[in-house]
């Protein structure tokens, strides 16, 4: 019997320093630059007179559980790691163009898609530059979610000056750290949530390139070239820690155009008000892909896609956060596929650039291939 014990005891001491040992190694590895900063100090102070930070932790308008009724962590991991879901990525390279952005004409209003959210417009001859991801992969880690075949095919070097550099949240496959170290020397002023500039400031950033604001705000970069913050129904993190930054949309305003910028997020009557308040709106851009009826509060379906282009009063619609990483468990070109056969007769006309392919905002007419058919 004390035999049994003294080996019960070396098992419980082995593994108490086992663990302990894991906990200090991911402590350690956490501290690493590319998982940021979390707000403290004066910048604290100011998150937490916010009416959206509650409970230590920004709130969405309305709280809805992150997993879906009948849902389970268990199961979902279950059944992501044993069970089979074809064509999650493409085994052919992606067909794409490279338009030279630094010869794009001053006085064209244009956008270029790189796959996923990051997106290049000019805009009244103003350069932006929305959640870019250049490293290839959208994880801390280095065996994380790598960018497909041809996805990847622009750089930091390929970016010209960038006066407004906007941030939608903190997430990794929006925020990246090895990017954003490559374009300190390019960025004139960051746009981003409450509590997203901490990071940028552990990066090197100066505290007065950096526009944090809360939702339902109002930036005017210029005259009659305004920023409307507007919300999401999302999360943010890149540690352990959840809901210390906070998650956006924006709307951009210039003299001709209204562009609606979705960041992430589940469907809401949010799309309803801001189509309210500002539409009818030239151009939407909306998040469609990485998706999953499990986790439908914080990312749309296809079907809540096309809606929420309907509520927005959007008179073109731009589907993103899809062709470049695979987050969810749906085919990877299952986003575009349904968007396509949803937005058939919709007030909207559907926009799908190939990566890489300039889309001039003001001409109507311009054709768009359904580049993704025929692609394994």
């Amino acid at each position: 019997m004390k035999k049994s014990l003294r080996i019960l005891k070396r098992i419980m001491i082995t593994l108490f320093i086992v663990l302990l040992l894991l906990a200090t190694v991911t402590f350690v590895y956490l501290q690493r630059p590319q998982f940021g900063e979390n707000p403290s100090g004066k910048r604290l102070a100011e998150i937490e007179k916010s009416a959206h930070f509650k409970n230590d932790r920004f709130q969405n308008i309305v709280e809805r559980p992150t997993l879906s009724e009948g849902y389970t962590m268990l199961g979902e991991m279950y059944n992501v790691v044993f069970k089979n879901h074809p064509r999650r990525e493409p085994s052919d390279s992606l067909p794409s163009v490279k338009t030279n952005l630094k010869n794009i004409p001053a006085n064209s209003d244009a956008l270029v898609w790189f796959g996923h959210s990051s997106v290049f417009m000019q805009l009244e001859g103003k350069k932006i530059l929305i959640d870019p991801v250049f490293s290839g992969k959208a994880s801390p880690l280095p065996w994380g979610v790598r960018a497909y075949k041809g996805s990847d095919i622009y750089s930091v070097t390929d970016m010209p000056e960038i006066d407004y550099l906007f941030i939608s949240h903190d997430h990794y496959d929006h925020l990246d750290y090895e990017t954003i170290i490559g374009l300190k020397n390019k960025v004139k002023h960051v746009v981003c949530g409450l509590g997203v500039g901490a990071h940028f400031e552990r990066w090197g950033y100066k505290p007065d390139q950096i526009i944090e604001k809360d939702w339902n705000e109002r930036i005017e970069l210029d005259h009659n070239f305004i920023i409307f913050t507007e919300t999401s129904h999302h999360e943010s993190g890149r540690g352990l820690l959840r809901g210390k930054t906070l998650w956006m949309s924006y709307l951009i305003q210039t003299p001709d155009l209204k562009i609606y910028i979705s960041g992430d997020g589940g469907y809401d009557d949010r799309f309803k008000k801001i189509g309210e308040k500002f539409g009818p709106i030239d151009w939407a851009i909306l998040e469609c892909g990485q998706y999953d009826k499990a986790w439908q509060s914080v990312h749309n379906l296809p079907e809540e896609v096309a809606q929420a282009a309907v509520d927005l009063q959007a008179q073109n619609m731009i589907p993103v956060h899809n062709s470049k990483f695979t987050l969810g468990k749906h085919a990877w070109d299952e986003p575009l596929r349904k968007i396509t056969q949803l937005s058939v007769n919709k007030p909207y006309r559907l926009v799908t650039p190939m990566i890489g392919e300039e889309v001039d905002f003001k001409n109507k007419h311009q054709q768009f291939k359904r580049w993704w058919e025929n692609v394994n």
